[in-house]
C-alpha cells in the first residue's frame, strides 16, 4: 500500500507539473520587439506593455521622479547598429538599458550599460552612458497600452516616441551619416557595378551635389533609357537645379516611357502635374 501510494502521489505530481507546463495563459505585459532599419543599419528596442487596465499610470503606478524600466518586468533594452546622436549626444553603436524618470513636465532619459537588469533593480548610476531631458505632452486621449514606436523617418533621422495614457515624448534620432555614405558613393563609383541611379537619388534626397546627381542619372539612363523612374528623377532633379526647359522634357519623357506599365496612371500625373507647375511661372 505504502508503495502504491507513492506511485500515486507521483503520477498526480507529474501530471499537475506536465499540465502546468503546457497551460499558456495571456501575459498582463507582453513582450514586444522593433526592429527598424535605419540610416546604414538597424535599430532594435525590446520591452514590455503594461496596460492601464482602470489604474491612474503617471504620478501614481509610475510615480514621478524615479528612475523608472520604462516599461514591465525586465529593463527596456535598444541596439543601435551604428554611432547615432540620440537626445543630442553622441551615443556609440552597442545595446543599452533605457531607463527614464518620468515629470509632468518633462523626462529625464537614461543610457546604461545594465542590459541584463530586471527592471529598475540592479539600476547604477555609474553605468549609466546618457542622460539627456525631453519634454512631456499631454494627448486628448488614453493610450490603454505603453507604446514605443519609431517614427518620421528620413535619410539620415528618425524620432523614438514613447506613449502611455495621456502622456507623449518624442526622443530625437540623427545619424551623421554624410561624409561617410559619400566616401561610400565616391568609392562604389570606381567599381565595375556602378550604382549611377541610387548615387544620384541620394543626393537628390539629400539636396546636395545636384550637378553630380544630375551627372550621374544621365549615365543611369544610359544604360536603361526606358526606365520610367529614372527620368522621373532626371525630372525633379532638373527643377531643383532650375532647368525648366530641361525639367518639362524629363517630365514628358517619364510619361512616355510608363505608357503601358502598371505604373502609367500614377507617373502621368505626377509628371503632368510637374510640367503644368512649370509652365506656370
Amino acid at each position: 500500500m505504502k508503495h502504491l501510494f507513492f506511485s500515486l502521489l507521483f503520477i498526480a505530481v507529474s501530471a499537475t507539473t506536465s499540465w502546468g507546463q503546457e497551460l499558456k495563459l495571456p501575459a498582463l505585459s507582453p513582450t514586444a520587439k522593433i526592429s527598424q532599419e535605419f540610416s546604414t543599419s538597424n535599430i532594435e528596442i525590446s520591452y514590455s506593455r503594461p496596460s492601464m487596465r482602470g489604474r491612474k499610470v503617471f504620478g501614481d503606478l509610475v510615480a514621478y521622479g524615479n528612475v523608472w524600466r520604462t516599461g514591465a518586468n525586465s529593463a527596456t533594452k535598444i541596439k543601435i547598429g551604428e554611432d547615432l546622436e540620440i537626445g543630442g549626444q553622441l551615443i556609440k553603436a552597442g545595446e543599452y538599458a533605457l531607463y527614464t524618470i518620468p515629470g509632468k513636465e518633462e523626462w529625464e532619459v537614461i543610457l546604461n550599460k545594465g542590459v541584463g537588469n530586471w527592471g529598475s533593480a540592479g539600476y547604477n548610476t555609474a553605468d549609466d552612458v546618457a542622460r539627456f531631458k525631453v519634454k512631456a505632452k499631454m494627448m486628448e486621449k488614453n493610450v490603454q497600452t505603453f507604446t514605443m514606436d519609431i517614427t518620421n523617418i528620413t535619410l539620415n533621422s528618425c524620432k523614438l516616441e514613447l506613449t502611455w495614457e495621456k502622456t507623449r515624448i518624442v526622443i530625437p534620432i540623427i545619424a551623421h551619416n554624410e561624409e561617410r555614405l559619400n566616401a561610400s558613393i565616391d568609392k562604389a563609383i570606381n567599381n565595375p557595378n556602378i550604382p549611377y541611379f541610387q548615387a544620384a537619388n541620394y543626393y537628390f534626397e539629400t539636396n546636395q551635389n545636384m550637378d553630380k546627381a544630375n551627372s550621374y542619372v544621365d549615365k543611369a539612363l544610359e544604360s536603361n533609357p526606358k526606365a520610367f523612374y529614372m527620368w522621373w528623377l532626371k525630372a525633379r532633379i532638373e527643377k531643383k537645379l532650375g532647368h525648366k526647359k530641361e525639367a518639362i522634357a524629363a517630365a514628358q519623357k517619364t510619361m512616355e516611357t510608363a505608357q503601358g506599365t502598371a505604373f502609367e496612371a500614377d507617373y502621368k500625373h505626377n509628371a503632368g502635374s510637374l510640367i503644368e507647375e512649370l509652365q506656370s511661372k
